[in-house]
């Protein structure tokens, strides 16, 4: 039998901080399932609240010296670190009202308030870098008059089924879509007045048939009109995404929805700095668009800026072939930049659940 008591590893364990909230691990709850056998070998959970924590190894890293440190006569060490997604969607300006997607744990909108900086490309590859690290994801495209998920998924030509008066949601990469792309022929205009459009997203929240998820984007359409204010009167809104080019144009009208979302009091998780430089065949930059606007502009908004992301043609052939670069091209820089964006929008996520209803942070 082994002399080491479980007691000896919480107190070990209670040394190690959470990066992001600064308290121990065992305050926060997030130590479970702690084994110990007569070999001295010693081992234990550490629950996050995102698969895509960016910290993982340098929790278990953490954890791993404390224990050492602390027991000396501990052999084996093996630590676990299992995901649970925390909702904040009972939490914050939405105070106590009904959700209609109460199996969702987290609703995140993409926008930019501005057409042709990328914003459909950023949602998607955001989407599946999410759905890769674990998480389960839906996305709904909510740029009715434009929709592109069916293009950027390679779904042109699908049509999903309706079972029991539910639309049940195409599935691809691991993530679950909404369109009026799947609606319509992809030839046909979306000609509908606003008070038709907001109709349609109440629909796309209240008829498909979502089941648990731990992230929904809504890939916003540009500007700040109808659908956006359907949205977050409808459901509580964890946090947007602002995403931008570096010129001083996209910039202009990107402030006036991050003015939105602050009027409308949702929080502002970061900004995506979109098409930040050209990478040239030596590895050198060409910012064709200006360079660091996007990071004077979060910085002036006091906004975390997310990620840059440059331009390349890996970017566009993904979105025209229907896969995404975060898929077909999983090495590349602009891939990287996607999943490093993806992990920044779960860990400020988690931070605001853990800050707004006293869970346990997930970084």
């Amino acid at each position: 039998m082994s002399t080491i008591q479980e007691s000896q590893v919480i107190e070990a364990l209670r040394t190690v901080m959470e990066p992001d909230l600064k308290k121990d691990l065992v305050s926060l709850g997030m130590v479970q399932n702690i084994t110990i056998d007569e070999s001295n070998n010693i081992s234990f959970s550490v629950v996050l609240t995102t698969p895509a924590c960016p910290m993982k190894d340098r929790i278990r890293q953490s954890c791993i010296s404390a224990v050492k440190n602390h027991i000396p006569e501990a052999a084996a060490i093996t630590v676990n670190l299992p995901a649970k997604v925390t909702s904040g969607g009972s939490c914050g300006h939405h105070g106590e009202r009904d959700n209609p997607l109460p199996g969702v744990r987290n609703i995140i909108a993409v926008a930019s308030g501005k057409g042709g900086v990328g914003k459909s490309t950023v949602a998607v590859n955001l989407a599946v870098s999410l759905a890769k690290t674990g998480a389960s994801v839906g996305l709904i495209d909510a740029d009715l008059y434009g929709p592109s998920i069916p293009t950027m998924f390679g779904l042109e030509n699908a049509r999903p089924e309706v079972i029991n008066k539910s639309i049940i949601p195409l599935e691809k990469y691991g993530v679950k879509l909404m369109s009026i792309g799947f609606l319509v022929e992809s030839d046909t205009p979306v000609i509908w007045r606003g008070p038709m459009a907001s109709t349609a997203i109440k629909q796309f929240i209240t008829d498909v048939a979502w089941g648990e998820l731990d992230y929904l984007i809504f890939d916003l359409p540009p500007g700040t009109g109808d659908i956006q204010l359907t949205l977050v009167q409808t459901v509580p809104v964890n946090g947007a995404v602002i995403v931008t080019t570096p010129q001083d144009v996209a910039l202009a009208d990107v402030s006036k929805a991050v003015t939105m979302f602050r009027k409308v009091d949702v929080p502002l998780l970061g900004l995506v700095e979109n098409m930040s430089y050209y990478l040239l065949p030596d590895g050198s930059k060409d910012y064709i668009f200006g360079r660091s606007g996007g990071e004077r502009f979060a910085k002036a908004q006091a906004i975390p800026l997310l990620g840059s992301v440059p331009i390349g043609g890996v970017v566009r052939e993904g979105g025209d072939s229907g896969k995404p670069v975060a898929i077909e091209h999983p090495e590349s820089e602009p891939a990287a930049a996607f999943l490093q964006a993806a992990r920044e929008v779960a860990r400020q996520i988690s931070i605001r659940n853990a800050a707004g209803c006293s869970c346990r942070s997930g970084e």
